[in-house]
C-alpha cells in the first residue's frame, strides 16, 4: 500500500471517529431529554435533529439548542403559513374559519415569542430564553382546546400541533440543560 492510500483510510477513520462524535452529543441530548421530559420521545427527537444539517454539524449542546429553536421557528412559520392557506377556502364553516384565525394568532404569537428566546439564548439569558419558549408550548393545546368548544368539530391541526409541542419541549428541554452546565 502506498502512501496515499494510508492517508486515505486515516481520513475515512477520522471522519467515521468525528461523525460518531457528533452523532453521540444528539443521542446523548435527547436521552437527557427524553428521560426529564414525558412528552419527548427519544426516537422522535434523535430522527429530527439527525434530519438537520446545522443540527449535524454541532458539536455543543448551546449549538444544538439552538438549532432546536430555530427548526421549532421553522415549524412554528409552517403552520402560520397552513392555516393561511385553510383559511382562504370560501365553503369553511364559520366556527371553523374562528378556530382556524386564532390558531393563526397563537402561532404568530408563539414564533416571535421563539424568535425573542434566540435572541436571548444568544445573549445567555437563559431564564428568559425558557420563559419564551414555554410561552410557545401553550400555541399547540389553546389551538386544539379552541375546536373542542363544539361537539363534533374535529381540528385539522391536531398533527402539526403535537409535532410543534414536541418540538418546542425539546427546545425548552436543552436550554435547560444549557442553564444546568
Amino acid at each position: 500500500m502506498g502512501p496515499q492510500i494510508h492517508t486515505f483510510l486515516f481520513l475515512v477513520f477520522v471522519l467515521q471517529f468525528c461523525t460518531l462524535g457528533l452523532s453521540d452529543l444528539i443521542q446523548d441530548s435527547c436521552k437527557k431529554a427524553s428521560d426529564s421530559d414525558p412528552n419527548i420521545t427519544n426516537n422522535f427527537c434523535v430522527s429530527t435533529l439527525e434530519a438537520n444539517p446545522k443540527s449535524q454539524t454541532a458539536t455543543t449542546i448551546e449549538e444544538l439548542a439552538l438549532n432546536a429553536i430555530d427548526v421549532t421557528i421553522s415549524n412554528g412559520t409552517s403552520i402560520s403559513s397552513a392555516i393561511s392557506n385553510l383559511l382562504k377556502n370560501p365553503t369553511l364553516d364559520p366556527f371553523v374559519k374562528t378556530c382556524l384565525q386564532d390558531c393563526s394568532d397563537l402561532y404568530s404569537d408563539a414564533v416571535d415569542s421563539l424568535n425573542d428566546a434566540e435572541a436571548a439564548f444568544k445573549n445567555k439569558d437563559l431564564g428568559t430564553a425558557k420563559t419564551y419558549t414555554s410561552a410557545a408550548m401553550d400555541a399547540p393545546s389553546s389551538c386544539e382546546d379552541g375546536f373542542k368548544e363544539k361537539k363534533g368539530v374535529v381540528s385539522p391541526l391536531t398533527k402539526d400541533n403535537n409535532l410543534f409541542f414536541q418540538l418546542a419541549a425539546i427546545s425548552l428541554a436543552f436550554t435547560n440543560m444549557v442553564a444546568h452546565l
